[in-house]
């Protein structure tokens, strides 16, 4: 089925991915997860029609190489990037090379936003976590015209807002950015 997941190993590292699609989403974790604690998202992801690939190693490497494979290997016609906290940096620094995605999501992340082109990009934070504040610079500071910032209540950080009473809103958010910019 779609939402069982098979290890892979993309760029010299492990990974996982979920079902099958034209539309590709890479998962990139925070330092206190690993590329499993993205299975509840990514089965959703993957029920709804996308390939969703989760990275161990979280590198700006790693993450281009699963842009790559999804791309030849997988059939994905877009790719979106999806970075949590500390996975959020190496997304940033991939997508800002060019020609790797087709949008950006960024869950309590931080960093320079200067180098990625109009690319749609949804900034979260959570109002209590202290990164508020940047989410919303960042949406101000980026290049395009299809950049959102949603904050939410609380002070969940990064995946752990998926394990709140908002983290069914945020996936359902996520889901139609996908589908709306591929």
């Amino acid at each position: 089925t779609t939402a069982s997941r098979k290890h892979i190993e993309v760029g010299g590292t492990e990974a996982l991915v979920w079902g099958s699609g034209k539309r590709g989403v890479i998962l990139s974790h925070g330092a206190a997860y690993n590329a499993a604690s993205w299975a509840p998202q990514a089965r959703k992801l993957a029920k709804s029609g996308d390939v969703v690939l989760a990275v161990e190693e979280t590198s700006p490497e790693s993450i281009e190489a699963a842009a790559k494979y999804l791309r030849e290997e997988r059939g994905a016609e877009s790719v979106a990037l999806i970075g949590a906290s500390a996975g959020a940096g190496p997304v940033l620094e991939a997508a800002g090379k060019g020609g790797i995605t087709e949008q950006l999501i960024l869950l309590s992340g931080t960093g320079d936003v200067s180098k990625l082109g109009k690319l749609p990009k949804l900034f979260v934070a959570s109002e209590g976590e202290g990164l508020a504040p940047d989410a919303r610079q960042m949406a101000k500071e980026a290049p395009g015209n299809k950049n959102e910032v949603l904050i939410l209540p609380g002070d969940a950080h990064a995946q752990a807002i998926f394990e709140t009473d908002r983290g069914n809103e945020l996936l359902q958010r996520i889901i139609k950015r996908i589908r709306e910019y591929g």
